[in-house]
């Protein structure tokens, strides 16, 4: 029986890697260009708002502006292309381009390609924020040491996004309208996550909101802890709001393009 479970694991996983890796290989073809925004994106939010509007700002939790922004941008950077690449990316290769088609020819599974849709929209956002690094490591704004564990932290948080993504992009009538989820969810998730300023600032009942439903509250807290050393008195909380909701939005990710694409 365990044999069993375990081959069938390794089929699982060897079938979604196969997907992955024919992602990659698309991505490869125009490296230059899928390279050259992670770099520039964290560059334009640190100069306009980290050096611009933060020399107008005094010190937040005892650190200039733009160390306490620094972190955020980097989650949050994570969270937009993960989420992007499962949401349009994903749509367009399941309706325009139809890969999902030609794939389901072979012996993979949907629910292998659904799962190698989501590893990969966590490989973009695991790309980006190692960008990010860099940048934020050359300009002295973060710990060094902290970095190390926030390469994992991104790809989990990337999973995350991923599979929220995946899930409208699963129920979304047409590309359009993945325009709602980011216009209503991924944008206020950006802007009161405490992304530019501390949670706290909020009215208590917002607080509770974005820690029960933002995720990127929860990565940019942790984040924070790791990359700047600022406490972070929820961190359980975080990390398990982060892999318990990694495993519900898959799970609703594969079941939802079951019911969407079998008949």
């Amino acid at each position: 029986m365990n044999a069993r479970v375990l081959n069938q694991g390794r089929l699982f996983f060897t079938g979604a890697f196969r997907v992955w890796y024919r992602n990659a290989l698309v991505f490869k073809k125009n490296l230059k260009v899928n390279l050259v925004p992670p770099f520039i994106e964290p560059l334009l939010y640190l100069g306009a708002i980290g050096f611009g509007i933060g020399s107008y700002v005094s010190e937040i939790e005892g650190l200039p502006y733009i160390r306490f922004i620094a972190p955020a941008i980097l989650g949050a950077s994570v969270m937009n292309a993960s989420f992007f690449e499962c949401a349009y990316g994903t749509y367009v290769r399941m309706y325009y381009q139809r890969t999902f088609d030609a794939i389901l020819a072979t012996p993979i599974t949907l629910r292998e390609v659904i799962f190698g849709e989501i590893i990969w929209g966590a490989t973009r956002g695991l790309i980006s924020a190692l960008s990010i690094i860099i940048i934020l490591l050359a300009l002295g704004l973060v710990d060094p040491a902290g970095c190390i564990i926030a390469i994992p932290l991104s790809f989990m948080a990337g999973l995350l996004f991923a599979g929220i993504a995946a899930c409208f992009s699963a129920i979304s009538p047409s590309i359009d309208t993945i325009s709602y989820p980011a216009t209503l969810y991924i944008a206020p998730m950006f802007l009161f996550s405490g992304t530019f300023f501390p949670l706290s600032l909020l009215p208590e009942p917002l607080q509770i909101f974005a820690l029960a439903f933002l995720p990127l509250t929860h990565v940019v807290g942790l984040m924070r802890a790791l990359l700047i050393g600022v406490a972070d008195p929820v961190w359980a909380l975080s990390i398990g709001w982060i892999c318990g909701g990694i495993i519900i939005v898959t799970l609703l990710a594969i079941r939802l393009f079951g019911r969407k694409l079998i008949v």
